[in-house]
């Protein structure tokens, strides 16, 4: 069995050598092919048959110029070597869409995935199906983009022009005719935010795409400043609020009924992980998004205390007493 892979393989590569020789046009012959993949010259008159029967190659012998070409100058092998890995991941492409179901993204990857399918020879076929009783894809459900109001921003984002727009609150109350220059969009967590200058506040200021309404490109055209860096106004691994520029040197204490758990996530790529004679784990990392650090410390409850900063203490403190009473 691993003889008849290799052979396989080692065919796919000569495959791919004759085809390159061919398409250059230099008219190449039997023997000259031989000595290129260094085989005898009755496996290269195989392989020609083979390129002829498996991928419909339109391959003909010039009595003129005594060598092989193409009929057709825009044929080219659809093919992709695969590894059996590369292939299973393939293979999970097709359910990892869900996580984008409803958003405008969809239709596109779902061309794309296509595409790549097709590119593929015609003796092979790659079957999702056997995966989905196994592989599940547990993700953040995104909000849902309105597809006009997705395209219109990316559209202006492209062109460099300015966007006029109405913004839905948290609370539901709505802002009129923002106005901002697009400078770059992030998607974070399955939603998607544009970061740009605002008119209004003259400053960098984020905005989620699915707050936005009424959006309208309109005819000023701005110039992306030279020293922008889109890292500089968030974290990929906490959050996005570019109005947060201060770092802060984070610290938290799991408790050591959660050892294992804080000890093989991956928090932050700047984190310090120590763990404690007790068994209590010590995680430390640099960020200057608290308002999303504040979220999720909540969401640990009593497994984990911070240490510092003083202002995330401070902020964690006030947020449990108001929590507290609402359930008195």
């Amino acid at each position: 069995m691993k003889a008849k892979k290799f052979e396989e393989k080692v065919r796919s590569w000569r495959v791919f050598e004759i085809d390159a020789e061919i398409r250059s046009g230099k008219y190449s012959t039997v023997a000259q092919l031989a000595k290129k993949v260094e085989v005898n010259p009755r496996t290269i008159q195989r392989d020609i048959e083979f390129l002829r029967v498996m991928y419909d190659a339109p391959i003909e012998y010039s009595t003129t110029h005594r060598g092989y070409y193409y009929t057709d100058d825009n044929f080219f092998i659809k093919s992709v070597m695969l590894t059996e890995g590369e292939l299973f991941s393939l293979a999970i492409f097709e359910p990892m869409l869900d996580q984008y179901r409803n958003t405008p993204l969809e239709k596109n990857l779902k061309i794309i995935f296509e595409k790549i399918i097709r590119s593929l020879p015609n003796n092979v076929s790659v079957d999702t199906g056997f995966l989905n009783s196994h592989i599940s894809f547990v993700t953040d459900q995104p909000s849902k983009i309105d597809v006009t109001t997705f395209n219109t921003i990316i559209t202006a984002l492209q062109t460099k022009k300015a966007l006029s727009f109405d913004f839905l609150r948290l609370n539901g109350d709505i802002d009129r005719n923002r106005m901002m220059d697009p400078y770059h969009a992030i998607c974070h967590r399955g939603n998607w935010y544009i970061l740009g200058f605002s008119h209004e506040k003259k400053e960098m200021r984020v905005f989620s795409f699915s707050r936005i309404k009424k959006v309208v490109i309109t005819n000023k055209v701005f110039d992306i400043p030279s020293d922008f860096n889109p890292n500089d106004f968030f974290d990929k691994q906490m959050g996005i609020w570019a109005s947060r520029r201060t770092p802060y040197t984070v610290e938290f204490l799991f408790d050591n009924e959660v050892r294992t758990f804080a000890l093989e996530r991956q928090w932050h790529e700047t984190q310090e992980i120590t763990e404690n004679e007790d068994g209590s784990v010590l995680v430390k990392f640099t960020t200057t998004q608290l308002p999303d650090v504040l979220r999720w410390v909540l969401s640990q409850g009593r497994t984990v205390k911070v240490l510092n900063p003083p202002e995330l203490v401070k902020m964690v403190r006030e947020e449990v007493e108001m929590i507290g009473k609402k359930y008195k």
